[in-house]
């Protein structure tokens, strides 16, 4: 429908109403956002009932959100890389070196200086790391843009070099973390925020919806856009609500094994019930409440920022881009920097989760984050993708690896089931692109 058919058919004055021709149309709903959801929504089904009823438990899914954190956290980055038509292949090994870094500085400087517990040890530590991403992934950018190396052969160097470096900043050993303020970034017993505060995340998310919603038809009247329908609105926001209240009630269900809880309680001041063991809930893990606060962050850049328009416009035609006056190159450095810090912070919540740093922590993750940036709908053509879709995606590659897992399947096969599944989300994104041309 063209705006001037919109138009001739509104009110004189009046912001016009947009005419839905189907459900899924009227409430702007993206169909490839809406199938992932529906392959999302199979594979747990399938899981749950291949693993016997193990998969859909709140301790299944609360321990699935904690692993999916800093693949999600990662793919964020990966998006703005590949809509400017690159690629990162060094991401897994940049979380590798960086979280090597930030333990052996936490193990052998800071705690000793500063103190055991001190809050500026991990506080310090996270900077270090985020300096350290930042600094590589500026300098694979300076490569890529300035001195005009394929991002395919930088970070395929990248993936080498770091790696390599990984093992050489401690000798490949095994250093663990001593503060466990910082431990908390990953989770586990003690990193996680409750039940009482869980419920207000969620009210207060919910009630940014609703304002974002009213934000966005306020601004739709403001310039005379159409309009969804009012019920559109609602039953987006409805889910929306829906969604985070659902989330928060599995989290809520998900409580502390018996001497933990025992023990928290002791120490909290909670009477003990009658049976000696209370029920306390886990809540929202910190490291999830880490990704979300990425993606809000990134969408932010992607959508409302210069710089998140200079990527889509560099993505979409490199040389209109160029000669409309945008510094392509120091866009596309900036971005490979952003894309370390990202992975710096991935290093963060995946060293603070595993209690310590591995020379071989991250490896294969830059196939996940970049499987799971294509399965969101970011193309491989460039100019397109979603902050929000590539989360789902590591959702999505995180439930696969997690059921196969419950299954008891080899990590081989692991591996080729996750390669299958990035070489069939290429294709269907290749199919796609032809049908809307």
């Amino acid at each position: 429908m063209s705006d001037q058919t919109v138009r001739a058919s509104a009110p004189s004055g009046s912001p016009p109403q947009a005419k839905a021709t189907s459900l899924l149309h009227a409430m702007e709903v993206d169909a490839r956002f809406l199938g992932m959801v529906g392959a999302l929504a199979v594979i747990w089904i399938g899981f749950h009932w291949l693993s016997g009823g193990t998969f859909l438990t709140p301790r299944n899914l609360w321990n699935l959100s904690v692993q999916t954190a800093s693949i999600a956290v990662m793919a964020t980055g990966m998006v703005l890389v590949i809509v400017t038509r690159n690629i990162d292949l060094s991401v897994g090994s940049i979380l590798g070196v960086t979280g090597m870094i930030m333990a052996v500085a936490q193990a052998s400087y800071l705690t000793p200086v500063i103190g055991f517990d001190n809050p500026a040890v991990w506080i310090l530590t996270l900077l270090i790391g985020l300096a350290v991403g930042a600094a590589i992934g500026s300098a694979q950018g300076f490569v890529i843009a300035y001195m005009q190396v394929p991002a395919f052969i930088v970070t395929l160097g990248g993936l080498l070099v770091w790696r390599g470096a990984a093992w050489w900043v401690a000798s490949g050993k095994t250093i663990p973390l001593t503060d466990n303020n910082f431990k908390l970034i990953g989770g586990g017993a003690e990193g996680a925020v409750g039940a009482t505060w869980s419920w207000v995340i969620a009210a207060v998310a919910v009630v940014l919806i609703a304002l974002a919603a009213f934000n966005a038809r306020r601004q739709r009247k403001r310039f005379k856009f159409p309009l969804k329908p009012l019920w559109a609105e609602i039953a987006t926001v409805g889910i929306g609500a829906g969604a985070v209240i659902a989330a928060t009630a599995v989290v809520n269900s998900h409580y502390l094994p018996g001497p933990l809880a025992k023990k928290y309680a002791e120490a909290n001041g909670i009477p003990l019930p009658a049976e000696g063991i209370p029920q306390i809930p886990f809540g929202y893990a910190v490291p999830v409440l880490i990704a979300v606060g990425v993606g809000i962050l990134m969408t932010f850049v992607a959508t409302r920022t210069r710089f998140g328009r200079y990527v889509f416009a560099i993505g979409g035609n490199p040389e209109a881009a160029e000669l409309a006056g945008i510094n392509t190159r120091r866009v596309t450095m900036m971005i490979f920097a952003l894309m370390g810090a990202l992975a710096a912070l991935g290093a963060a919540i995946s060293t603070a989760r595993l209690t310590s740093a591995t020379n071989a922590q991250g490896t294969l993750d830059e196939l996940y984050t970049i499987a799971a940036a294509v399965i969101g709908g970011t193309s491989l053509a460039g100019g397109s993708g979603t902050i929000a879709g590539a989360m789902l995606g590591a959702l999505v590659m995180q439930s696969l690896q997690s059921g196969m897992v419950l299954l008891g399947m080899d990590t081989p096969l692991q591996n080729i089931v996750v390669g299958i599944v990035l070489v069939i989300a290429v294709w269907l994104d290749s199919i796609y692109r032809r049908r809307i041309k």
